[in-house]
């Protein structure tokens, strides 16, 4: 038998099978959050519900802002130095990520708590959901890079299960019970709750990573010298991983500013709808990532293409099925939110048809700064989207969240292009359903007879 062709197969069965792990664990935490959303919208009312929307978006984006690229950059430096056997160094990078995550995590939320109290005394309106959102930035940053780091150790259950299932699962059951004795929180209320049960699966998740033997030290004396080091690439990580965020958050955040706190909560509650339709291609680039770096690294590139290939095909079969489902039932799937939810159907088809390119062009962004071309994505990926972010700041004003929806869908399609076409010629590797001619022509290559030597 071929032996090459077998490894592929066991490679790609490998891949596969912690992919469906990681898929099973996705599922179950859309479902928990979907039932945390649909439940504070039903108990809080339009108002409280679009402060508490406005809150968690600006803290996720400000969470990955204090990540500062670690959480990216943990991916690849662990499994590549302890592909050298440099245990050492890759412990250095794992503690060093950690101190650089906590530390941007405190200085941010400081500043967040600070600017929440001036407003208060400036007279500009509540800003209880600003100071509460702060609470939630280093939860959110360290949450984000131990998943990171325990998915670069091999570890799928461990680093989403905590996070994934039983924040996602005690934060509505918690509301549940408060609904139910009669208790309807506020915006700022609902925020301050999520942060505390996410405390409180951090804990967990560091006990069981302890048992297994897994590394989430926080080394702050290694900073000095991994940042000597790393903090050029680490930079642009951020920088990719920020405009990823906001790509996915600022929207909600900018109509909440433009068009108000109820309009904020329809925009929020169709983006988060839509967003099931990368459900798939989310849970498999968790684990394609390490190993995408690994075998690149190693110069083994029809194994990368192999697992890249891998991941466009099943995210985007997975994906039409969903964008499917939501042409049809998009209504009163939105109605779970309350009948006036509905009204953003068409918002949830136009996201929708945006994050479908996203599924065809595969893990685009993930082989850029897997293979160290992060400047790259930065440049290309983030260019298109802040310039679509600015399109949106002046179109909401006259055209809503339907404007805002359109803009953001136009924009997302245009850059995952642009990054797929630089992977396919720059690094030659090619993230979208092609992929799979690009294995043939590798395996061409591989199987064909040595020139003769002269």
């Amino acid at each position: 038998m071929d032996k090459p062709l077998t490894d592929l197969r066991a490679l790609l069965r490998t891949g596969l099978s912690r992919s469906l792990v990681s898929l099973a664990i996705k599922v179950a935490t859309a479902g928990l959050t979907y039932g945390m959303y649909v439940l504070l919208s039903r108990s809080m009312g339009a108002e409280e519900y679009g402060l508490f929307a406005f809150g968690l978006s600006l803290a996720t984006v400000l969470a990955i802002l204090a990540s500062l690229g670690q959480q990216t950059a943990i991916l690849r430096y662990w499994p590549e130095e302890t592909g050298r056997g440099d245990m050492a160094k890759a412990e250095a990078a794992l503690g060093a990520g950690s101190a650089l995550t906590v530390a941007a995590g405190l200085a941010i939320g400081l500043g967040v708590v600070l600017v929440s109290v001036g407003g208060e005394l400036l007279g500009f309106g509540p800003t209880a959901h600003l100071a509460a959102a702060a609470t939630l930035i280093l939860p959110m940053a360290l949450a984000e890079y131990w998943s990171s780091a325990l998915r670069a150790q091999g570890s799928v259950w461990i680093a989403l299960t905590p996070r994934d299932i039983l924040w996602r699962l005690a934060t509505p059951v918690a509301v549940l019970v408060l609904a139910t004795a009669g208790v309807a929180l506020l915006g700022w209320q609902a925020l301050l709750l999520t942060a505390i049960v996410l405390a409180a699966a951090l804990v967990l998740q560091a006990w069981a990573a302890r048992r297994r033997t897994m590394s989430l030290k926080t080394d702050f004396v290694a900073v000095p010298g991994y940042w000597r080091e790393r903090g050029r690439a680490s930079r642009w990580f951020l920088v990719g991983t920020l405009i990823d965020s906001a790509a996915l958050n600022l929207d909600i955040v900018f109509v909440g500013l433009l068009l108000g706190p109820v309009e904020a909560g329809l925009y929020f509650n169709a983006f988060r709808t839509a967003g099931l339709l990368t459900l798939f291609m989310y849970a498999i680039t968790l684990v394609v990532a390490p190993m995408l770096a690994r075998h690149y690294h190693a110069g083994e590139i029809l194994k990368a293409q192999a697992v890249t290939t891998l991941c466009a095909w099943a995210g985007f079969v997975f994906s039409l099925a969903v964008f499917a489902l939501f042409v049809v039932f998009g209504g009163p799937i939105l109605a779970l939110f309350g009948d006036h939810a509905e009204a953003a159907y068409w918002v949830l088809i136009l996201l929708s048809v945006g994050l479908l390119f996203d599924a065809a062009t595969g893990p685009a962004r993930i082989v850029l700064m897997m293979t160290g071309h992060e400047r790259a994505y930065v440049g290309l990926f983030g260019a298109i989207m802040v310039a679509g972010l600015l399109v949106a700041i002046a179109v909401i004003p006259f055209y809503g969240i339907l404007g805002a929806a359109m803009v953001n869908a136009g924009a997302r399609a245009v850059a995952q292009i642009a990054i797929s076409v630089f992977a396919i010629r720059r690094i030659g590797l090619d993230p979208s359903l092609f992929g799979i001619l690009a294995i043939l022509r590798l395996r061409g290559e591989a199987s064909a007879p040595l020139p003769p030597a002269r």
